[in-house]
């Protein structure tokens, strides 16, 4: 009688196993205190700015939030301060997401430079010490998003967002944008005639960054270097051989440094060529299945002639939103994962809704629970199934 009230249970139990799937969806420490490592079986789930979804992006606690939802990869982008200390901020102007015009004292410092080929006005990163920088607070940079934390949380270092992988409960890994490499080293010099792209490297390998893509010491700290400029990667292929990524931009916008077009640089010819020195390519996700009226046509042949090159895809941006969903999705997030990684075979996502994409992995392809042995998942089960026969 006994055995037939446990055997739903037991039969659930074993379920679960074999599925492979965890029973703490965001394990923390394996036996013996060790790390749990990075999982390679499945799309790389890519912390676009942290969780900035939810919290105002590229700070402490955005990356912190991504780390606790299930992230494989948080991502920053990297810029510098006018005394040459890189930092962790996307636009190459503050305006949008911090405080900045509320400060009466730099009220002078707004200028107008030429990026890209574009005149922009506002006050620039490397315009202010780092010090300067830190009395600001960043905020949400869209209005439709939760406001509540906006004032709350500074400018962060690289320094300081490497070390927030590097505390993680779980090995996490860090995906830096080389930013605006032109226009970095036009307006910041370094001492001994060093470049933005030595500045980065050399801090990666502070903290112990380097090693091929899957090689042992890369997946200790795993690591993608990425940039839209594809002189700055190729540049770096002569100081390091982690992994990079090359980023393309929409159609009509050429390259950062080169002045190419989206059409060279996606030729199976440019792939031979930069093969040698990205391992992937980041492009923006309108580019691979274009979009008209705000609903998808038919898929473009980019992300098999990609990978036939033997280079990943990791598109941009996924975000839950309906201002950004296609009509396509039915306005569900889960729908569009469903479409990117099972229809058209993406290799990684970039998502500002970190905890998102790891529920749709965690329901379609459960990682196992490495953290524990099968003597542990016994009696696991055991302790489960014990009080049902002790009643």
């Amino acid at each position: 009688m006994i055995l037939a009230r446990c055997l739903p249970l037991i039969w659930l139990s074993l379920l679960t196993v074999c599925a492979g799937r965890t029973l703490h969806p965001l394990p923390v420490k394996g036996p013996k205190n060790v790390k749990l490592q990075l999982q390679t079986s499945r799309p790389y789930n890519i912390a676009h700015r942290g969780s900035n979804g939810e919290i105002p992006e590229e700070t402490t606690a955005a990356y912190l939030k991504a780390i606790e939802e299930g992230t494989d990869f948080i991502e920053t982008d990297i810029l510098s301060s006018k005394d040459g200390v890189l930092i962790c901020f996307h636009d190459c102007i503050l305006d949008e997401t911090t405080d900045v015009a509320s400060h009466k004292e730099f009220a002078d410092r707004k200028r107008t430079y030429d990026v890209q080929g574009f005149n922009i006005t506002g006050f620039f990163t490397f315009d202010f010490t780092l010090k300067e920088l830190k009395k600001l607070r960043t905020k949400q940079r869209y209005t439709f998003r939760d406001q509540q934390y906006n004032g709350m949380y500074p400018i962060i270092t690289f320094d300081e967002f490497i070390t927030i992988a590097r505390d993680a409960p779980r090995v996490v890994g860090i995906y830096p944008e080389i930013k605006n490499p032109v226009l970095m080293n036009q307006h910041v010099k370094w001492p001994g005639g060093k470049k933005f792209e030595d500045k980065v490297v050399e801090t990666l390998k502070k903290y112990g960054y380097g090693g091929s893509y899957l090689s042992k010491k890369w997946l200790k700290k795993p690591l993608f270097i990425q940039s839209f400029a594809p002189t700055s990667l190729v540049y770096i292929s002569n100081l390091t051989d982690s992994p990079k990524v090359l980023l393309i931009d929409d159609v009509t916008m050429p390259t950062q440094d080169t002045n190419q077009t989206y059409a060279e640089i996606t030729s199976d010819a440019y792939f031979d060529y930069i093969k040698q020195y990205v391992v992937g390519i980041g492009p923006w996700k309108d580019t691979i299945v274009p979009v008209n009226n705000n609903y998808m046509l038919a898929p473009t042949d980019l992300v098999k002639r990609a990978h036939a090159h033997n280079l990943q895809v990791h598109p941009y941006t996924y975000r839950n939103e309906h201002e950004y969903l296609h009509f396509n999705f039915s306005q569900d997030p889960y729908k569009e994962y469903d479409y990117w990684i099972n229809k058209i075979g993406v290799d990684g996502l970039f998502t500002d809704f970190t905890g998102s994409l790891h529920n749709f992995q965690e329901w379609t392809s459960p990682l196992p629970d490495t953290s524990k042995s099968p003597r542990q998942l016994l009696g696991q089960i055991a302790s489960l199934v014990l009080p049902y026969a002790e009643a």
